[in-house]
Order: C-alpha cells, then sequence, then structure tokens
C-alpha cells in the first residue's frame, strides 16, 4: 500500500507520522474516541441482529471495525423504527464513513436518505451500493428517487431492462409499481393502469407483494373512473394483505361507505 504522495510503502501498524496507530484487524476507535458530532451506540446492541448477508458482507473488513460497522447499522435501523431519521442518518453517515465499499452499507445508507426524502443523497448511495454488488436488485429504489427527483421518465428508461429480463417476484413487482407511479407521474392514467395489469395480480401467493400490487392497481382504477373495479381490487388486496403492508382494509371501509351513502341517496 502507497503512502501519501507516492512515498513507498508504509508499514502495517504505523501512523502517516511514523507513530504507533491501529494495526491490520485493530479498531481505529480503539486510539481514539467517537467523532464528537456521531451519537452514542446503545450498549445493548451487539451487531449479531444484522441478517446474515450483512454480516457475510462486513466480514471482508478487519474483525473489529467490521463489528463496530455492524452495531452501527443496526442503531441505524432502530433509530428509523422508532421514528428518530436524524439519529438514524447520523449512525449509518458513521458507518459510511468506516466502510464506503460494503455494498450492504451503502444500501444502508441509500434506504435511509429513501425514506427521510433525501431523493438526492439516496440516489447517491444506492447507485454505488448497485456498483459495487451489480445486478437489479436496487433499480427500482433508484428508479424511485428519480421520480422523486422529478424524473418520471428517467425511472420509466431505468426499469424496462428490469421488467423485460428474468428477475426475482419482489423485483419485479417494485419495478413495477414504479413504473406505474412514474406513468401517473407523466399524465398517463391509463398507462398506469395497464402497467399493472400483469399475471401477478392473481399467481403471487398471499403476502405483501401480491397485496402491494393489488392495491396500487385499486387506486389506479380509481383514478380513471373504474370505481366498481376499484372496489374489487381493493377488497382483494385487503384480504391478500397478510402482514399489513398496506391499509387496504381501511380503504375497503371507507369506500364502502360513501358507495353505501351514494346508494342512500338514490
Amino acid at each position: 500500500m502507497q503512502g501519501p504522495a507516492g512515498r513507498g510503502p508504509r508499514r502495517e501498524g504505523t501512523s502517516a507520522a511514523g507513530g504507533r496507530g491501529p494495526a491490520r484487524g485493530e479498531d481505529r476507535e480503539t486510539y481514539r474516541g467517537p467523532r464528537p458530532d456521531e451519537p452514542d451506540i446503545p450498549a445493548t446492541i451487539t451487531g449479531d441482529e444484522l441478517d446474515r448477508g450483512t454480516l457475510n458482507e462486513l466480514r471482508t473488513l478487519p474483525e473489529a471495525l467490521a463489528l463496530k460497522v455492524a452495531r452501527l447499522l443496526v442503531a441505524a435501523r432502530l433509530a428509523f423504527e422508532a421514528g428518530d431519521g436524524a439519529s438514524a442518518r447520523a449512525f449509518v453517515d458513521a458507518a459510511k464513513r468506516r466502510a464506503a465499499r460494503v455494498a450492504a452499507v451503502r444500501a444502508a445508507a441509500g434506504e435511509i436518505a429513501y425514506a427521510t426524502g433525501d431523493f438526492s443523497a439516496a440516489l447517491s448511495d444506492l447507485k454505488a451500493a448497485r456498483r459495487i454488488a451489480g445486478g437489479s436488485e436496487y433499480l427500482p429504489m433508484i428508479a424511485d428517487c428519480e421520480r422523486g427527483l422529478g424524473h418520471p421518465d428517467r425511472a420509466v428508461a431505468l426499469l424496462q431492462p428490469v421488467l423485460r429480463g428474468r428477475v426475482s417476484d419482489d423485483i419485479r413487482i417494485e419495478a413495477l409499481l414504479v413504473v406505474s407511479g412514474a406513468r401517473a407521474d407523466l399524465g398517463q392514467p391509463e398507462a398506469a393502469v395497464l402497467v399493472l395489469k400483469v399475471p401477478e395480480l392473481t399467481t403471487l401467493p398471499a403476502g405483501s407483494s401480491r397485496a402491494r400490487l393489488q392495491y396500487a392497481y385499486a387506486r389506479c382504477l380509481k383514478k380513471v373512473g373504474r370505481l366498481v373495479e376499484a372496489r374489487e381490487w381493493m377488497h382483494r388486496a385487503a384480504a391478500s394483505d397478510l402482514d399489513g403492508a398496506t391499509d387496504a382494509q381501511e380503504v375497503c371501509d371507507e369506500w364502502d361507505g360513501l358507495a353505501f351513502m351514494l346508494e342512500d341517496e338514490r
């Protein structure tokens, strides 16, 4: 490894100034405390709370650094789930400073930025995650960031290869939802309906993916005035939603109540 300005190799375990620094596998926090602008990680977090795939990616890092980043990612997720978006961003940014070349870290940063409405930052991190990991996993969210930044045409163009290719059901459903939304953004409500008129409306097993697809389809039908069909598909979405991924049942109650009042007025 070259030192600054190409002055030859630097020995492991020495700092740029020639003093003792963290050796390979040691955590830099051994030598200096956490940055003053970083929140403290709750002591109860171990890092083992992460999914196995992310933990495997972090194994490319020195052990102590991997542990630190894992704990930061868990802290970010818990803060976000608690509704503290600012702390979630602070934790995940701290993880990114330490492990910016790990796809799971950049993806986590992108997902939290996306969820907090910072589409520009989300787009940068998600594109980085895709460059590192390859594949199509992050493309639907990347495309939705383009929508959020006012570029629905780019979203459609990005996802056409995904919809034509062979991808998992989850990626395909996410892509369909984004493209349909982009068509609506472009003032093409009928096209938004057609995008979602796919076999997966009935062939997917009950659960979040089918419920979200049927829910979006019902909403699109309502926007083009096909109210009877819209009610039917919203009821299907409510029946499919085993995990509470949508508010389909509440929407059904609202629409059924409106329909009852309209019929009563006749």
